[in-house]
């Protein structure tokens, strides 16, 4: 039987700091969280694996590295309220609010209500999950100081843009062409002004996909 306390320590030494994450938060926040708890039944084996692992429907749960990185490039700090799109079963919503003052979860169907259920097994009480549309976000719940997007687009919805505050951070990977980036995106006035953080790809969330031209 997998030692999963040791494979959680392994995880952070081989995938999360080698990845130069050091900062504290992160560092404690993916010790502390059980991810083999937020993963499907069947796959609690590979869960610390260099790797995405699959929740079905062209959905994962990203692999720790780039998760890691994006929590880095987003510097997330207690006083944050965060909207944390697509949290999958539940594993970046209960590493967020190890992190943030409060996390808002968007997640479709059984995937949100088993999100709820995981979450609840581990009373973490600083979070939410909404059940809906990915790219509608939860306006009602914002407007949020981060937006952490746990999948690819090609485009970010204008109603995801819309509640990120002025000054707030929104971190996604970007995918096109056959090539993929993680970018991280500050709001300065009425725009986000977006740089490349690194390489990375992941499977487009539903909703994220650009709108093709039509051509005669």
């Amino acid at each position: 039987m997998t030692d999963f306390a040791a494979a959680r320590e392994a995880m952070v030494d081989r995938q999360v700091r080698t990845a130069d994450v050091t900062l504290y938060p992160i560092i404690a926040a993916m010790l502390a969280v059980p991810r083999e708890d937020y993963v499907p039944d069947a796959l609690t084996e590979v869960a610390y694996f260099g790797e995405h692992v699959p929740l079905g429907g062209g959905r994962v749960v990203l692999d720790p590295r780039v998760f890691a990185k994006l929590l880095d490039a987003l510097n997330v700090g207690r006083e944050d309220l965060v909207l944390d799109v697509g949290c999958g079963l539940g594993y970046s919503t209960a590493v967020l609010a190890e992190m943030a003052e409060a996390v808002v979860a968007v997640e479709e169907g059984e995937l949100a209500a088993e999100a709820e259920r995981r979450l609840g097994l581990h009373s973490v009480d600083t979070a939410i999950v909404k059940t809906g549309p990915l790219a509608a976000g939860a306006p009602e719940h914002g407007p949020f100081d981060v937006i952490l997007v746990e999948g690819a687009m090609e485009v970010l919805p204008a109603a995801l843009e819309a509640q990120l505050k002025p000054g707030g951070r929104i971190a996604a990977i970007f995918v096109g062409g056959g090539n993929g980036q993680a970018r991280l995106g500050l709001r300065t006035g009425d725009e986000i002004t977006w740089r490349r953080i690194f390489d990375a790809t992941a499977p487009v969330l539903p909703g994220f996909v650009a709108t093709k031209a039509f051509e005669f």
